[in-house]
């Protein structure tokens, strides 16, 4: 069951982000046929993207984010994260002082 409301949520934001790219071809004034050819992908396949298909190459929505200059959203998602030993040592290197040699 917990699979099944994964799957939905991620249709969920397909739909949304479907919607999202129409709104932005349509305020760009590009037609299906201009945005697809931008795109180099058929108009069927924007129809898809716009409808929020799951079986849309994710090349092609990197390309409309290109396009849409919103490829820079993207950049954070899968970002490299500093693991909880990682930060500890770094907290512990912080609190280290070293020790005043002695002269003999």
């Amino acid at each position: 069951m917990c699979s099944i409301m994964h799957i939905d949520e991620v249709s969920d934001i397909l739909t949304q982000l479907g919607e999202r790219l129409r709104a932005a071809r349509i305020d760009r004034n590009d037609t299906m046929e201009v945005f697809a050819q931008r795109l180099g992908v058929s108009v069927g396949t924007v129809r898809a993207m716009e409808r929020g298909a799951p079986t849309v190459q994710v090349g092609a929505w990197l390309n409309a984010l290109w396009i849409l200059n919103e490829l820079e959203s993207l950049t954070r998602v899968l970002e490299p994260k500093e693991s909880l030993l990682e930060r500890l040592r770094a907290q512990e290197k912080g609190q280290r002082q070293r020790a005043s040699r002695r002269r003999p």
